[in-house]
């Protein structure tokens, strides 16, 4: 039963999350033989301002 977390900052569409969702999805399947309907993916969006990068914030760029 493969888990997968995906971390980004926010800001993606719904659709887009989907997407993601879906391909990840299918690469797991692929690589591990695993069944689709025992794969979970789990998306956890960070808010701009808690997210640095070489010192700067995303919020501030």
């Amino acid at each position: 039963m493969p888990f997968v977390t995906v971390k980004m900052v926010e800001g993606r569409t719904e659709e887009q999350k989907r997407a993601l969702c879906e391909k990840v999805t299918d690469v797991v399947a692929e690589t591990t033989g695993a069944p689709i309907e025992a794969i979970h993916v789990i998306i956890e969006e960070m808010s701009k301002s808690n997210y640095a990068h070489a010192g700067k914030r995303k919020s501030d760029l």
